[in-house]
């Protein structure tokens, strides 16, 4: 775009002075009078000479006031104090930005969660802020390796502001780290009732009265002139009894429609919560809590360590309600505690006795009691191994 400059006319006929501007095909815009023989007007710099060349054969006098091209302009911005310290503060910010870690992300993983994963790694040293040098060091590396037990191997890598640790999980013991031998042993007291063995040696019978932490099935075979060493598999069942005491409250608060729902917020600032509220957030039967959090994301998911937290509270009337049917519901409790505490089995007899609001229960169950334990053996130099046979 060619450069712009500002003219000032003054003559003593300026009707005449523009038409010979316009005669000459000088193209002039914003034509501004600034007193009764003087005008303002903008024009190109390439038709500067020639156009004081016209009007000063006239007699006129022209001068030039000022520049508009972007050098100038750019000049004209620099003096202002604001704006070069904005510009001194980007180019800042474009050669210290790179250096650090703004955002974190973790690929690879499965099972683990991807939160514990950051928060060991922030830990670490590998958050918001961190120098980029710094975090692919493999000192932290190894930290994050320490702090989180079920990874077999990570990395970190970095492009730009985004640091992203890869992992890879581990998928169970490896064969070197997993015992070969490994038996069934009783979880708790009992009379064996039903043996059915597909691997080891069985050392238990039908009618034997068994105690908790007894070897049922070993994983160790003699085989006369060697030991055979695997894992035992079976299932064992067994006649067991158990006591139970249940103890219920004689009222409780019956919640009923709503009354009120109010929020209050808070600012996150990476760990740190700030709340714009005092209350000891202590509350009553009557009223339900939940909590949400909203971070800030850029385009691409990421996530700043900037958001706000949301407690919505509703309350409801509520009026004291008598427990009708305790024995009942004790009872019903019981059971389903007992079953759910079973690793597969049934409930044989039973025999509850109630008082008020107390239920005290004796069962008689049939139910699986092997557990899969690993086995010591000792090799043939005399060291105790669970791995070499």
């Amino acid at each position: 775009m060619p450069e712009r400059i500002v003219f000032e006319l003054t003559s003593a006929d300026i009707p005449g002075a523009l038409g010979i501007i316009r005669e000459a095909n000088i193209p002039v815009d914003n034509i501004i009078p600034h007193g009764p023989v003087t005008v303002r007007f903008f024009a190109n710099r390439t038709h500067g000479p020639r156009l004081c060349s016209l009007l000063e054969r006239r007699g006129d006098r022209v001068v030039m006031l000022q520049r508009l091209g972007f050098s100038q302009r750019a000049m004209r911005w620099l003096r202002h104090p604001l704006l070069l310290t904005a510009a001194v503060v980007m180019l800042w910010l474009t050669a210290w930005l790179p250096t650090k870690v703004l955002f974190v992300q973790v690929q690879g993983n499965s099972s683990l969660p991807t939160g514990l994963i950051l928060a060991r790694a922030e830990e670490c040293g590998i958050c918001f802020g961190a120098e980029r040098s710094e975090v692919r060091s493999e000192k932290i590396k190894n930290a994050l390796m320490e702090s989180v037990p079920g990874l077999q191997w990570t990395g970190i890598n970095t492009a730009g502001c985004v640091a992203t640790i890869l992992v890879r999980e581990r998928t169970g013991e490896s064969e070197e780290e997993r015992p070969a031998a490994s038996g069934i042993v009783a979880l708790r007291d009992g009379v064996i009732r039903s043996c059915h063995v597909e691997k080891g040696t069985l050392l238990c019978r039908p009618g034997q009265a068994v105690r908790a932490g007894e070897i049922l099935v070993s994983g160790l075979t003699d085989c006369g002139r060697a030991i055979l060493v695997s894992g035992a598999e079976g299932e064992i069942q067994a006649e067991t009894s158990r006591s139970l005491f249940v103890r219920t409250v004689d009222s409780g608060l019956l919640r009923s429609d709503r009354e009120d729902i109010y929020k209050k917020f808070s600012l996150l600032i990476g760990k740190k919560r700030i709340n714009f509220y005092n209350d000891s957030g202590i509350l009553d039967g009557t009223c339900v809590k939940m909590y949400s959090e909203y971070y800030m994301t850029l385009p691409g998911g990421f996530r700043l360590p900037l958001g706000i937290g949301v407690e919505t509270t509703e309350c409801y009337a509520a009026e004291v309600s008598a427990v009708e049917d305790a024995s009942q519901l004790m009872e019903r409790s019981a059971k389903e505690y007992l079953l759910t505490h079973m690793t597969a089995g049934e409930i044989l007899e039973e025999k509850i006795a109630s008082e008020g609001n107390k239920l005290y229960a004796d069962y008689i169950c049939l139910e699986m009691i092997g557990q899969n334990q690993y086995e010591e053996y000792t090799r043939q130099d005399g060291k105790n191994d669970g791995e070499n046979g």
